[in-house]
């Protein structure tokens, strides 16, 4: 059956952005909803095929994490940032996402010499961006939903970003 739920709903390929997250997470401890976590975005990039521009300073990331199993953790997120285009235009991207980390891994992401170096295939890092911007050249952008694939770097996260039909 055509347009089925069912059917692959990956889009087409929005872009690459890179979120640069200088001064590391601060843990604010585990609290009755689990354990708090905020990054302050101090920058990065994205670029694609419609869209390319920098991640500006000020935005976050506030995540809660927790226990899945007896050697995984569970994060959600929490993250608002704005985009400039090349062409000055601004977008505010908010998102909400999941990560399921292998004890193991979360313990090479701890040491500096290997944070951005693990492989992102032992791991789960997804987020589902929406846009809002005025920019009549990027209004497109208001009406999409996308997915993001991630991973861990050594200044932050990448995510690659597909539409979703």
């Amino acid at each position: 059956m055509a347009g089925s739920i069912g059917e692959t709903v990956l889009g087409d390929y929005l872009c690459t952005v890179d979120f640069h997250v200088a001064g590391g997470i601060l843990a604010l401890g585990t609290s009755p909803f689990g354990e708090r976590r905020i990054g302050y975005v101090t920058g990065g990039s994205f670029a694609g095929p419609r869209l390319s521009g920098m991640v500006l300073p000020g935005g976050g990331n506030w995540s809660v994490a927790g226990r899945l199993d007896d050697d995984r953790s569970v994060g959600t997120m929490d993250a608002r940032a704005i985009w400039q285009t090349n062409d000055g235009a601004l977008i505010h991207v908010s998102y909400g996402g999941r990560s399921v980390i292998p004890d193991d891994v979360r313990a090479e992401f701890a040491d500096p010499a290997r944070a951005g170096a693990v492989d992102p295939a032992r791991y789960y890092l997804r987020i589902a961006p929406v846009f809002e911007t005025a920019h009549p050249g990027y209004a497109w952008l208001n009406g999409i939903l996308a997915i993001g694939v991630g991973e861990r770097t050594d200044q932050g996260a990448r995510h690659r970003l597909y539409t979703v039909r």
